[in-house]
């Protein structure tokens, strides 16, 4: 308990007022500074950013971007906490807290909305109280992604097929016909 005190000072201190007790989450992932990662998370809890992301993260939980970290990516979370850049759409289930630190380009979706003096914030913001409406927004923007992962392989196919039928174009017949 002590810790999680000296945890929250510390934090306070950093201009980042986060509630980590509520709702039982626990940090589970973090990318430290000086890291630079770019793929998809999905996780339960929380991840902390301070390095530099690129990609998707998805979690019920929280996401913080610290004041040093840089996000050029898709949040959708249950509640996140922006104190550093982050580039690129998010939708909360719960609430977006946006820290004087923090510097946002691209759309906010959330049913609660908090904005600190001082932060930058170019974008659209749209308050949605009507869970269902969140979540059909949300499955869509999940659904229009795998849709796009699916013609990106469906194409890779078609390429290498491509490519296997010009190899054979110009491989002589004879010895084509031995393989």
């Amino acid at each position: 308990m002590q810790r999680d005190v000296e945890k929250q000072r510390k934090l306070e201190k950093m201009g980042e007022n986060i509630d980590l007790q509520d709702e039982g989450a626990f940090v589970n992932s973090i990318i430290g500074e000086g890291t630079k990662l770019k793929g998809e998370f999905e996780l339960n809890g929380l991840l902390r950013i301070d390095g530099n992301f690129q990609g998707r993260v998805k979690t019920k939980g929280k996401v913080l971007v610290g004041k040093n970290g840089t996000a050029e990516c898709e949040i959708i979370a249950g509640t996140i906490v922006i104190g550093g850049k982050v580039k690129g759409d998010i939708i909360a289930t719960e609430k977006v807290t946006l820290l004087s630190t923090g510097q946002l380009e691209g759309s906010i979706k959330t049913p609660r909305l908090v904005i600190e003096e001082g932060v930058i914030f170019n974008g659209t913001c749209e308050i949605i109280n009507d869970k269902n409406k969140l979540e059909k927004i949300k499955e869509e923007i999940l659904n229009k992604e795998k849709d796009k992962k699916d013609k990106i392989e469906i194409n890779s196919r078609k390429h290498d097929e491509y490519l296997n039928n010009k190899l054979y174009e110009k491989v002589p017949s004879k010895i084509a016909n031995k393989s």
